[in-house]
This record gives C-alpha cells, structure tokens and sequence, in this order.
C-alpha cells in the first residue's frame, strides 16, 4: 500500500526573512513591516525585539509614532516577495511535481509514492529544509500527515522543524489544541457559539458531537464540516499551480480613501488582473466574490460571475459589485477579487462584428504586449493619472 504523505512548509516571519536577508543589518534590529508610511498604515509583520518593545501585529503608524521607539519601519515589498516565492516553488519542485503554494510563507506538497523512491517522510523533510537553508539562508518548519488541514496545523503551531502526525492519529493529535485553529472555527457565527458555550479545546467539539441532533442545532449547516474538521478529516487534493482553484488580486491602498474616482481605477485595474489570468486559462467564472475593507475593520462582500473574459466585461461586472458593496462614508483600505469555480470558454465565431468581438480582440492586443512585456506596460489612462495619486 502506498502511503499518502501531505507536507506544509512555512517559512515563519518570511517577509522579515526576507528584509533581514536582503540588509544583515537588521538581523539585529527591531523591525516592523507596514502596509504604508501614512498615519492610517499598520504593521503587517514584526520581528521578537519589536515585539518586546510592545509592539503588535495591526497597530497603526500613528500611534507607532507618539510611541518614539527606535523601529526600523519597512514597507510591504510585495514584488520582492513575490520573487522569492517563485524561486523556493522551483526549488521544492525537485523533490515532488505536485505543489500547491499556501500566500508567500509556505507550500502543500503531495509526497504519495515519493518516500519509495527517495526513503523516510522525515528524512525527505530534513532533505527540503536543507535545500532551502542552503539556497536561501531562510528557516523553515514542516508539518507532515495524512491531508492538507492537519499537516497545515502541525506547522502552525509544533514548534520542531519536522513533526508528523500518524494516520488515525489526527483526532487526539487536535483534541487538546485550541478550536481557533480549525478554519472553520473562523467564521463568525461558529466564533459566536464557541465563546457562548466557553469551549477552550478541541475536543470537548469533538465530545459533542457524540450527540448528533444537540451538536446539528448547534451549529446548523456548519456541523457535518465542524465534525468532520475537529477529528482531522480533509480530503481536499493538493492542486499545482495551473489547478489551483481561486484567482485572487487585492490592492492594500497606501492611503485610505473614500475618493470615488481612485477606487474606481483601483477597480479597473485589479479587475483587468483578472480578465488577464482567465484568458491565459481558457476560462470563465461562475463565482466572483469582491471585498471591501474599510479602515475601520468593517468588510462589505458582494458575489457576481463573468461570462466572458475581456477586459471591458469584466471591468463592468467588477465595478457594479463594488458600487453595490460600498454603501458607508468611511475611507477604505483594500479592495480584493476572490474569483472561483471556473470553467471552460466556449468562444462562438460570429458572423457579424459586434461590440463584444471589438472588445475581445483589443483584450487580447493588449494582452500580448503584457505577455511579453509585463502587466504594467501598458494601462488606461484614468488608471495611471489616479492611481499615482494613491
């Protein structure tokens, strides 16, 4: 029988990896790293000495500031990072095909039949950590088990380089952790019950749900996951890149804003992000979810689809959920496009020019240009006069 292995590298702290990797000077310093240098701007990410001085993760410039501390304040260097998560993809790519990237600090791996080939799951883990330390000085951990939500929790929280969990032995692996730590446990109403009923471990969900019709009207339609979570059952498969089943493009404004004409543009533009990629794909969307994060914490989300992939097309569709999801006076600090659930584009040939033709072959004009020049080369005219402004 050949064993399922799931690993999750995290590079703990990767963007301060990065920084201090970039500048040794700063391997001693307290750093923090800021969505922006305004007085609305908030650390992202903080290195132990920022910490110590009583920093926090989310904590506004401004205040930063009336704290006088001697912090080495850095921006969010997005393509920097970007970069390195392409380098460790291709680095990792030598040990398995199969590689699913988790944001910029870690990867799922799929190592099913690879431990028959190159031996132990630990000392292929050991071999990865090595690779990555010897090519980039950066630190990492892994987490090993059966699926993907165990291996990810195991990495979260084990403070080895290596752990695995055993198959079968994920239920009392979870059982003493904290409910936090299983994702659905996030969603607002099961936070709402979990704090109600003062449950500090996992397994007192999972003691619950040895009743079955108390723990359904507990939790309503999220009890099937929540038991299925809580005993460490997961059976999504790791995807690789061209699989990978979400498209997301997010702009964190460097300023918050409630100027119409800015946020438009930044709509504009990270809705011809996604036109771009769903063409390279051959796909539409059948679900688009479009966020928007005021400044304030409070989110608004609307839900729509695209039909077709041109850049006009789906600017307008983008534009109208915004429009829709934007309904309070207060200044916004990022907008993201979650896009999902794709399928094939059957492009019909029409016989008579229409609008929709005109707007697909300039889309994919301008396509090539950014294929070979890159994204950036070449924009709409509101969009560089406003977004200079931001």
């Amino acid at each position: 029988m050949i064993l399922k292995d799931v690993f999750c590298i995290r590079l703990k702290e990767m963007e301060l990896q990065i920084e201090r990797l970039m500048d040794p000077r700063l391997k001693t310093r307290s750093v923090a790293i800021i969505s922006s240098y305004h007085s609305n701007g908030f650390i992202l990410s903080l290195s132990k000495e920022a910490e110590e001085e009583g920093l926090s993760i989310g904590m506004k410039i401004s205040v930063i500031k009336r704290m006088n501390l001697c912090v080495q304040l850095l921006p969010y260097n997005r393509s920097l990072y970007n970069r390195m998560n392409k380098y460790l993809y291709q680095t990792i790519s030598n040990f398995t095909p199969i590689i699913e990237s988790i944001d910029y600090e870690g990867f799922y791996l799929d190592m099913k039949g690879i431990q028959s080939i190159r031996g132990d799951a630990k000392n292929n883990a050991l071999n990865i950590i090595n690779c990555i330390y010897q090519k980039t000085s950066m630190n990492s951990t892994v987490g090993i088990s059966n699926n993907k939500l165990v291996s990810q929790i195991v990495s979260n929280i084990v403070e080895d380089k290596i752990c695995k969990v055993i198959k079968g032995e994920e239920a009392s692996f979870l059982s003493p952790l904290n409910p936090f730590v299983l994702p659905l446990v996030k969603h607002k109403s099961i936070q709402r019950i979990i704090k109600f009923l003062w449950i500090k471990k996992i397994s007192s969900i999972q003691s619950i749900a040895f009743d079955r019709e108390a723990f359904q009207i507990l939790f309503g339609v999220y009890a099937h996951q929540l038991l299925k979570q809580s005993n460490g059952q997961d059976s999504s498969v790791v995807k690789p890149l061209h699989l990978r089943d979400h498209i997301l493009e997010q702009t964190i404004l460097s300023e918050d804003t409630n100027d119409e004409d800015i946020l438009h543009s930044v709509v504009k533009d990270i809705s011809h992000q996604l036109a771009f990629k769903l063409r390279k794909r051959r796909q539409i969307a059948n679900k688009i979810k479009l966020e928007v994060h005021y400044s304030d914490g409070f989110q608004s989300i609307k839900f729509g689809k695209v039909t077709t992939f041109d850049d006009k097309s789906v600017a307008c569709i983008c534009k109208q959920l915004f429009n829709k999801a934007n309904y309070r006076r207060n200044r916004i600090r990022s907008v993201l496009l979650d896009a999902s659930d794709f399928k094939s584009y059957l492009e019909q040939t029409n016989l008579f020019i229409n609008q929709n033709t005109i707007n697909m072959r300039i889309s994919k004009v301008i396509e090539k240009i950014r294929a070979k020049y890159g994204f950036d080369s070449i924009q709409t005219a509101d969009i560089i006069q406003k977004l200079r402004k931001v």
